[in-house]
């Protein structure tokens, strides 16, 4: 027996690849199914099953395509209702591969088709569990993502995976490896570790959510306690891995088509596409195609391109480095995003050396900011995350996380400047090149971010004190 943890980063993604004497399993595979393949075919091994968690809301899973490709079923857990063949299992039903067994554990409450996968090895004994959303390594899901197709609130759904985690996950023996779907960085809970392996009994000791003598109406209310509102594009993502999606080869082979720069403009006009600029924010700052947006490909890429762009029908014509476009379209698809028009042919110096028309943003050191602002009365924009900004921002500095500029950028006076950061450059970039595709040229971008601005004199604060509104 063989358990392999796929880990994608840029999703903070766990999928899983099991072996045992010639037979395979795949849990959550991701989009793109070729390495799968060719997986199988290295370790001569046949596919027997495809088992799914749940719905997923955070990315487009592989499944639909990897049974195609090798006519493994798909597996899902009770009351999963999906829009094409699958095998829709009941609760402790199990299933044989090579010499060990996949055992079906529901455990709603994420959501209400969502399953925890217990592996027992050849000998019977409870050796994993594959928890999907249910249980993370120092959280467990939240419970506010499937309301509406559940007909539930929150609390309901909490309640429910309260009692889904007390009698089917925490009665398995503390020695019984736990393989979550994600770890830090996932949308899909608030306080995941790190770490992305754990076991029943560290996490019976560590994870707030598994406390002993922990009261069902404690449970809901520090679950739900600091939910941030879930990326616009989770409910896109559920409806495509329910109902099914575009082969992810189709989507490719839309993304590799190279658009000259005599047409781009035209095709970009017609089509209604973005312009996504998925280079280094450092390259960007000095030159980009105007009214382009910059998402980087070496940062959480699909998750920011995913909570910004949100309509995953969105028309997309990419900018890239030479050689980068097929992870850029890889990475798109991965979050659901198929209508990709082409790439921009030669990529930017292309359009540089054509003499088309580049725009800049105005991108200060914290050197330079340091020596022009003043505390109290220069407006600054910090759009890191909230905990970030608690635990220590410059004074005076306004807290507007970059997921939620769609929200905060129609306060923005267009007259008045100010500077804005993030905690390296690459969040402040991405909020820079919106705002600048929208009209505003009223500011200074801090290259380096907080971490460089932490190396000045500038005061800053370790607590929350910020007595001005926003609009003040």
């Amino acid at each position: 027996m063989k358990i392999e943890q796929i880990y994608t980063g840029c999703l903070a993604q766990g999928a899983y690849y099991i072996t045992s004497n010639g037979e395979a399993a795949i849990i959550d595979p991701l989009r793109e199914v070729q390495p799968y393949l060719d997986r199988l075919e290295g370790d001569k091994v046949k596919l027997k099953y495809i088992f799914e968690t749940h719905f997923h809301a955070d990315f487009v899973s592989g499944h639909i395509d990897l049974s195609k490709e090798t006519g493994a079923p798909i597996i899902y857990g009770p009351t999963a209702k999906p829009k094409f063949d699958a095998i829709i299992a009941t609760d402790d039903q199990e299933f044989e591969i090579g010499n060990i067994k996949i055992k079906v554990l529901h455990t709603p409450g994420h959501t209400m088709e969502s399953t925890t996968y217990l592996l027992l090895d050849k000998n019977g004994k409870k050796h994993a569990i594959f928890s999907g959303d249910t249980l993370f390594i120092g959280d467990v899901g939240r419970p506010d993502l499937a309301q509406k197709a559940a007909h539930m609130t929150q609390e309901q759904l909490a309640a429910t995976l309260y009692h889904s985690l007390r009698d089917k996950i925490m009665t398995l023996p503390d020695d019984v490896i736990v393989y979550p779907a994600h770890g830090a960085g996932s949308a899909c809970g608030k306080n995941m570790s790190k770490e992305t392996v754990s076991t029943i009994g560290n996490q019976k000791a560590t994870n707030y959510a598994l406390r002993a003598n922990m009261t069902e109406a404690e449970f809901i209310k520090e679950v739900t306690d600091g939910l941030l509102p879930p990326p616009a594009y989770f409910g896109m993502n559920v409806a495509m891995n329910k109902k099914g999606y575009e082969s992810f080869e189709s989507v490719l082979n839309h993304g590799m088509k190279a658009i000259a720069v005599k047409d781009l403009e035209a095709i970009a006009k017609d089509s209604g596409a973005l312009i996504l600029d998925t280079r280094k924010n450092t390259d960007f700052a000095k030159g980009f195609i105007p009214q382009s947006v910059n998402i980087g490909i070496e940062g959480d890429f699909a998750p920011w391109a995913g909570a910004l762009i949100a309509d995953v029908k969105q028309p997309i014509i990419l900018v890239t480095e030479i050689n980068q476009e097929e992870e850029s379209v890889t990475r798109l698809s991965r979050v659901g995003f198929d209508n990709i028009l082409g790439h921009l042919q030669g990529g930017f110096e292309a359009w540089k050396n054509a003499g088309k028309e580049i725009d800049t943003i105005n991108r200060i050191s914290a050197e330079a900011f340091n020596s022009e602002i003043k505390i109290g009365e220069s407006k600054i924009i910090d759009v890191r995350k909230e905990t970030e900004y608690a635990a220590e921002h410059v004074e005076e500095a306004f807290s507007k996380p970059l997921a939620y500029i769609n929200d905060w950028i129609k306060d923005i006076d267009p007259k008045e400047k100010f500077y804005l950061h993030c905690a390296g450059g690459y969040r402040s970039m991405i909020a820079a090149s919106i705002l600048q595709a929208r009209g505003f040229r009223n500011f200074a971008e801090i290259e380096g971010g907080f971490n460089a601005i932490a190396k000045t004199t500038i005061p800053k604060t370790n607590f929350v004190c910020q007595s001005k509104t926003f609009n003040n």
